[in-house]
This record gives C-alpha cells, structure tokens and sequence, in this order.
C-alpha cells in the first residue's frame, strides 16, 4: 500500500482552538504512524473574511502541537483548476443554472412541508428553458449553480463508524457556485482532495451528511472509485454539551499555550477525550500515534473539561525527562551541572513550566529568609553537616536534629523549609538542599539574605 496522505483545512478566519487541534492531530498521528504525508490546505476562497494574519498563527499553532505539514497549499491560488472543473461538470449536465431567491426557496420548503414532504429541493430549474432563463437575467436575476445528484444510496466503509450510507435522493442538489461567481466550500475541497492525491479525509462527523455528495462529485469529476477513505471523529464539546467555536477565544491554541499549557497536554487530551482510551500524559506525538486507534473513537459526545486539561498540563511536566527539559531550562538560564539535578528536584511541584525560575530563584538566587523559633534554627545553623552534600544529606542533618531537639514531623520541618526557601510549600528538600549548598543555607539559617 502507498503511504496515506492527508489534509488539515482549517479557514483562516479565526484562531484555531482545540476541537480543530483535534482533526489535525488525529490526521498527523495517523500518517506519522504509517509514515505518510500531512497536507496543511487553507480553505481561503471567502477572501472578504480569510485573513493572513490568522493564517500564520494557524502554522504558528500547529508547529507549537509538534505538527509541521510537508506541504502548504492556499485555495485562494488555485481557482483556475476550480473553474476548469466546473466547466468540466456543466458540459457533462451535472451543473446546472438556477434562479431563485432565498426567501422562494424558504417559502417553497414551508408549503412541502406543510404537504408532508421532504423539503429538498425541487429541481425546477431544470425544467427552464433557454428562454426562460434569458428573460429571468433580463430582471437582473444571477443563477447561483447547483450539481445535479444521482439518485443512489451512497455507501463507504468509514474508519470511525464502519458501512456508512446516505441515500443522495433525501438530499438536495447542492449550491456550489453563488449567484456572485464565488464558490463554496465543496467544489474547491474536493478539487484539491484529487489534485493532492488526498487518500484519507479524516475529520469532524459534522461532515458525515456532506460524504454522498462528495463522492458523487470525485466519480463525476475522475471516475468510479476516486473518492478517498473517510473517517468522521465525534466533536469536542464542553462539558455542557456546547459546540467549540472560534469565537470563544478561551480555549483557542494560542490563549492556551500563553496560560503555560503543554503542548502535549494539549494534544492527549485533544486526542483521547472521547475514546475508550483514559486521558494521560505522553511523552511524545510518536507515542500518542502508536496508541491512537480509530476503532477507540466514541460515537458520543467528547465532552472536553479545561480543568482536566490543566491537571494533565501539570502530570505531563511531572513525567517530563530531564533531555525533553534541557533546553527550555537553558531558556531561563538553568544550565549547567545543576540543571539536571534541579529538574529531577522540581518537576513534580511545578503547575507550568513557567514555575522553574521561582525554584530555580530559590536554589541559585538571593532570598529572603523567614525565621521562626530562631532558637531552634540557630541549632539547626550550627548542626549543619560539612560538605559535599547529596540526597542523603537532608535526612542525616533532620535525624541529629530530631534526637538533639526531640522535634519531629512538621515541628521539625517546617521552620527549615521557611527558613532555606522562604516558602511554605515546595519540593522535597533533600533534593534542593545541595542545590542550595552550605553556604546558602548558612546564610539564610542566620537570618541573612541569600
């Protein structure tokens, strides 16, 4: 079999948000799998809303999840090969002038449905005649053009919900011109879909009811069998049941990524929500893809919970190893032979990644220590080991302590851990103690700041 190659085709008329995040990593993580190619199609042909600004950030996003396409294509450059199809679908009778009115169209569907029937549409327009249509232009009419459909039960075996049917004689031909010349989104899409060679269409089930139309198009345009795999994932919700929209901004790629969510975070809870699959961290798009399977996928509802995302944010960073680490910690200057110490010492207090220059402000920096029960830190000053100091350090000091001052549990800790960082809550101090060094520690169980 040849490698798949697929499409992510967001508009760029808005910022991406996780419910989109969630098609194109679904769409990256199969082809990263089977080692295939994953096309990035900006569906730009609304040129009054597409935006390049919004494209950007759009490749910003996706690069930021681990996702960079082998290849990006503008629609809003390839009307010529839009327009030879529609050329090509008129001389063979699929596409055809019509010449109603929004509000005709509205009452002709009232009065079917009033009669108890379907409200598709009628086909009228096919029954004008030369005539009709010059004298309809003569009133200033435009026709918008519709693709005549067969009437045949169209069937594909999808990847997500298996034998699939729609019988195309509940539908109506759809619009794929407007009455202005611009085209809507079907004709464009599936134009590119065969001039890319796009083998798998993976992608919200929103657009189950679109596929028998679709395919009707591929076979009118190349023939029996054009038509690529499909596969239709449920939709990320909130938790209410609501639909993601790009107009709540609260969960778009870009405000995440600035509240100090991890990408990977992002994409397993993008990913898994949904599936029979628990949501957990993964250490890399490469694992994810080696556990996504199609047949996991729901057939209800993905219902998406920020503060799930957020905790597993923070599970991630808690697993994260030290070489995945290394160069975001140089970023904020920890670098060095203590950086990797200081991950290891760190990670599982961090909430976002952001959290290491506080710690890494207690270990290298100059705090201000809290004293209290000075009598008990002045002992505690003067029982300090002698150097080197390592893991064990901790633990030997706090025992000397303990059966010197007959201390124990927080009574004992707690005024060392004010005193040494200045805080109330924190990592493990016996892995921050020989990050901190004797000579800190003396500094700051003195009172002094250090």
């Amino acid at each position: 079999m040849m490698p798949p190659i697929v499409r992510f085709a967001p508009s760029p008329t808005g910022r991406i948000h996780i419910g989109n995040a969630r098609t194109a990593l679904i769409n990256f993580l199969f082809v990263t799998r089977d080692r295939g190619r994953f096309i990035l199609r900006f569906d730009d042909t609304d040129v009054a809303r597409s935006r390049k600004d919004y494209a950007e950030a759009i490749e910003a996003d996706l690069e930021w999840l681990g996702i960079v396409p082998d290849a990006v294509v503008h629609q809003s450059q390839r009307f010529g090969l839009y327009d030879a199809a529609a050329a090509k679908l008129r001389a063979a009778g699929r596409l055809y002038p019509a010449y109603e009115t929004a509000d005709e169209l509205e009452r002709r569907r009232k009065r079917q449905q009033a009669r108890g029937l379907p409200p598709i549409y009628d086909r009228a327009a096919l029954h004008l005649t030369a005539e009709d249509r010059a004298a309809l232009e003569a009133e200033g009419r435009r026709p918008h053009w519709r693709f005549r459909l067969d009437p045949a039960v169209m069937r594909w075996d999808d990847l997500v919900r298996g034998e699939s049917h729609i019988d195309a004689a509940s539908l109506s031909d759809p619009v794929l011109i407007r009455e202005d010349g611009t085209y809507l989104y079907t004709l464009p899409s599936v134009v590119d879909d065969l001039d890319l060679s796009i083998s798998h269409i993976i992608r919200g089930e929103d657009h189950v009811t679109n596929t028998a139309v679709q395919i009707q198009l591929f076979e009118a345009l190349a023939g029996s069998g054009a038509a690529p795999v499909f596969g239709h994932h449920n939709l990320l919700t909130t938790a209410s049941g609501e639909g993601l929209s790009k107009r709540s901004g609260a969960l778009s790629i870009g405000t995440l990524r600035e509240e100090g969510i991890e990408a990977l975070a992002v994409a397993a809870c993008a990913v898994l929500t949904g599936t029979s699959d628990a949501v957990h961290p993964v250490q890399s798009l490469e694992a994810l893809a080696a556990q996504f399977d199609f047949s996991h996928v729901s057939r209800n509802q993905a219902k998406f919970d920020p503060a799930e995302l957020k905790t597993l944010s923070a599970r991630t960073l808690h697993q994260m190893p030290f070489e995945a680490a290394q160069a975001r910690l140089a970023a904020f200057g920890i670098a060095g032979p203590k950086a990797e110490a200081f991950w290891h010492a760190t990670r599982a207090n961090l909430e976002t990644f952001h959290d290491v220059a506080g710690w890494w402000g207690v270990v290298a920096g100059e705090i201000a220590p809290l004293i209290e029960e000075a009598d008990f830190i002045a002992a505690a000053r003067r029982a300090l080991p002698a150097e080197p100091w390592d893991q064990a350090t901790w633990g030997q000091w706090t025992n000397l302590l303990k059966t010197e001052t007959g201390r124990k549990g927080r009574a004992l800790f707690h005024p060392l851990r004010l005193a040494l960082t200045g805080r109330e809550q924190g990592p493990e101090l016996a892995g921050l103690l020989p990050l901190i060094g004797r000579a800190k520690a003396e500094a700051r169980l003195s009172g002094r700041a250090a």
